[in-house]
């Protein structure tokens, strides 16, 4: 088949590319085993792994929360309800696979072997990223929206170049998919065929605008055949099947085969930061049934139902998470001991004149400062 130019399409059957109309789903929301022909069902050994890295997760998030309104973090995009594609996503990655994620992406950063206290930095104000990324192969947080799918696009595609088995999972939401930059990243993934993870989780609104505002697609998985990127669609609050998802989809780009779209259907529980008010544009009722689809509830009674977790598990499950909020709190709580010249030092590798000279104005303020009995008091 070519076209009226002489090119041959890079596929004749764009059918492939498309999702299926239903999430993909592997635990309903009661608990159960859904057949699926394009997903397996994870190991029981991640199944246990991704419900007590979750029970950990939502209590980090209540005590993030409690020391944003303590002032200890300026602000802290809370992900409860979020946590089946937080984890699903991220224990399925290789350990030389990178992650770029979002400012609500604070649970993905610590499962991936980020100290808490230095992926809060960020949030603390201390650092605009207070780990080494090469560490971790985990990218600076990104707040800008969409702004992380070029850097995901760039990072796969050079190590692709190198030859290095890498694949790249970038986290977005919704809102961050009416971006120009996913247009661009997405294009240019396909176009390279770079091994990238385009990960949605589409949580219904962009701050304050629903979805509905935002696209007239079907889903935003619809939106992977435009640029000749197969594309899957989830249940997110589904643990199993994000889990199931991502692996393939990280399979496909390590086999050289390409980027992958995958949209997860799921909710914000909380409001989109401590700055916001969700009752101005979303009903009680709402957020109720989405309650009643808990995904940590999910995986808890699939895991109950089938003998592999019982009460007293998860009473010893969640002492440990109360455990680690606590040791948090402790920390959060120890005041930060800051450099000025840090202000100078980490901007360029080589200090520029211009830079240098502000450096020793500040210098010369501090020391001024230091000398004046009035501020000495």
């Amino acid at each position: 088949m070519t076209s009226v130019t002489g090119v041959v399409p890079r596929s004749s059957k764009p059918q492939g590319l498309l999702p299926t109309g239903a999430p993909l789903t592997l635990v309903d929301a009661d608990g159960r085993a859904v057949p699926s022909a394009d997903l397996a069902m994870p190991g029981d050994d991640v199944l246990l792994a991704l419900h007590r890295k979750m029970v950990l997760a939502r209590r980090f998030d209540t005590q993030a929360t409690a020391l944003t309104r303590q002032g200890r973090l300026a602000m802290y995009p809370e992900a409860r309800g979020q946590e089946a594609g937080e984890f699903g996503a991220i224990l399925a990655l290789r350990p030389r696979d990178w992650l770029s994620t979002t400012s609500r992406d604070t649970l993905a950063v610590v499962c991936r072997g980020v100290d808490p206290i230095e992926a809060l930095s960020l949030l603390r104000g201390d650092w605009h990223c207070g780990y080494d990324p090469y560490e971790y192969r985990v990218a600076p947080q990104c707040t800008p929206l969409a702004t992380n799918t070029l850097h995901a696009v760039g990072v796969a595609h050079a190590a692709r170049l190198k030859g290095e088995d890498t694949v790249a999972l970038v986290m977005l939401g919704d809102g961050a998919t009416s971006e120009g930059d996913t247009h661009a990243a997405l294009n240019f993934a396909a176009v390279w065929q770079a091994p990238v993870v385009f990960f949605v989780q589409n949580n219904g609104y962009a701050i304050s605008v629903p979805l509905s505002k935002q696209t007239a697609a079907p889903s935003l998985a619809h939106k992977g055949i435009g640029y000749g990127v197969p594309a899957m669609l989830v249940d997110g609050n589904d643990a199993a099947a994000v889990y199931a998802a991502v692996q393939r989809a990280v399979a496909a780009g390590a086999g050289g085969g390409g980027p992958t779209l995958i949209e997860a259907l799921t909710y914000r529980i909380e409001a989109h930061t401590n700055a916001d008010d969700a009752t101005r544009y979303r009903s009680h009722v709402e957020v109720e049934g989405w309650l009643a689809r808990d995904p940590l509830a999910r995986i808890r009674q699939h895991l109950i139902a089938r003998g592999l977790l019982d009460e007293p598990a998860v009473a010893t499950l969640e002492a440990d998470a109360e455990a680690a909020a606590a040791a948090l709190r402790q920390r959060a709580n120890t005041d930060s001991v800051h450099d000025p010249a840090d202000l100078f030092r980490y901007v360029y590798a080589g200090q520029t004149p211009g830079l240098r000279r502000q450096q020793q104005e500040l210098s010369a303020e501090l020391a001024a400062a230091a000398d004046d009995p009035e501020v000495a008091r």
